[in-house]
C-alpha cells in the first residue's frame, strides 16, 4: 500500500460531477505532477484533498496513516502531515505572516494543548525563519507584513513556499504555484521545495506548464483531463505534452 492513496474518487460541485473516478498512489520521497486543461479538475482535486467543504464527495476514500482523509477536518488533515499552497491565497488584514506562521507552527509542532511556550521552541522558530526568507530571498521585514495584503502575485506564492519551508508537511499540494511567477522568482521557489526533498517528504505539483518541471524534475507525470487521469508516465511525458498540447490525449475523453 501506497503512503498516499486515492481511490476512485468522484467529487460533485452544485450538482456536477467534476472528479470522475481519480485513482492515484504516492509515496514519500516521490515528486508527482499533474496537468491537464483549464477546466479538468485539477483545482478541485487539490482543494478536495485538504477538506475544502464546498464539495461534495460521491464516492472514493482517500488514505494516507491508516486512515480516510475525507472523514477528517481540515485541521486534522495538516494535523497528520498534509499541506496545501493555494493558487489564489487569501489576504488577510489585521493578521502578520510572522504571527500567523508561529501559530501554525505551534499548532503542529507544540506541545499538544498545553498553553506554555518553551522558550527554545521560540528560539528555534525564529532561527528558521531567518533561514527560511533568506533562502527564498525574501527580506526580515517581509514576515511583519499582514498575510498576502498589498503583495504581488510573486510574493504571494513565495509566502505560500515560506509556510511548506516552516511547517515541514510530510505531503505538500502545490496548486499551480508557478503561476504568476518570473523567471527568477520561479527558479527560487522551485529551489526552496527541492530542499525539502527526500525520504520523508512527498509532493503533487498541479501545473500547466512543464517550466517548473525542469527544476523540480518530478518522478511521474499524470494528465488529467475532464475529470479523469487519461495518461501516467515520467518526465519525458510533460516534454511531449510541451510539443503537441493534450488535445492529442483528450480525444474521445
Amino acid at each position: 500500500m501506497a503512503d498516499l492513496e486515492i481511490r476512485n474518487l468522484r467529487v460533485a460541485i452544485e450538482g456536477k460531477e467534476i472528479l470522475k473516478g481519480i485513482n492515484l498512489a504516492m509515496n514519500k520521497g516521490e515528486v508527482h505532477a499533474i496537468m491537464g486543461p483549464n477546466g479538468s479538475g485539477k483545482s478541485t482535486l487539490a482543494l478536495v484533498l485538504m477538506g475544502h467543504p464546498r464539495y461534495e464527495v460521491l464516492e472514493g476514500e482517500v488514505l494516507f496513516k491508516g486512515k480516510n482523509l475525507l472523514e477528517l477536518e481540515p485541521n486534522e488533515r495538516a494535523k497528520l502531515g498534509l499541506f496545501l499552497a493555494f493558487q489564489y491565497p487569501v489576504e488577510i488584514e489585521g493578521v502578520t505572516l510572522s504571527h500567523f506562521l508561529w501559530t501554525s507552527y505551534r499548532a503542529l509542532h507544540g506541545n499538544g494543548e498545553s498553553q506554555r511556550i518553551d522558550p527554545r521552541q521560540i528560539k528555534e522558530f525564529r532561527q528558521r525563519l531567518q533561514e527560511n526568507l533568506k533562502k527564498l530571498h525574501l527580506s526580515e521585514d517581509f514576515a511583519s507584513r499582514h498575510l498576502n495584503v498589498g503583495f504581488s502575485g510573486g510574493e504571494k506564492k513565495r509566502a505560500e513556499i515560506l509556510q511548506l519551508l516552516m511547517l515541514q508537511p510530510e505531503f505538500a499540494i502545490l496548486d499551480e504555484t508557478d503561476s504568476g511567477l518570473d523567471i527568477d522568482s520561479l527558479k527560487i521557489v522551485a529551489e526552496a521545495v527541492q530542499s525539502l526533498r527526500g525520504p520523508n517528504f512527498g509532493a503533487l505539483v498541479i501545473t500547466h506548464y512543464q517550466r517548473i518541471l525542469h527544476h523540480l524534475r518530478p518522478d511521474y507525470v499524470h494528465v488529467l483531463a475532464n475529470g479523469q487521469l487519461v495518461a501516467s508516465g515520467g518526465p519525458e511525458l510533460a516534454e511531449e505534452l510541451e510539443k503537441k498540447g493534450y488535445r492529442w490525449l483528450t480525444q474521445g475523453v
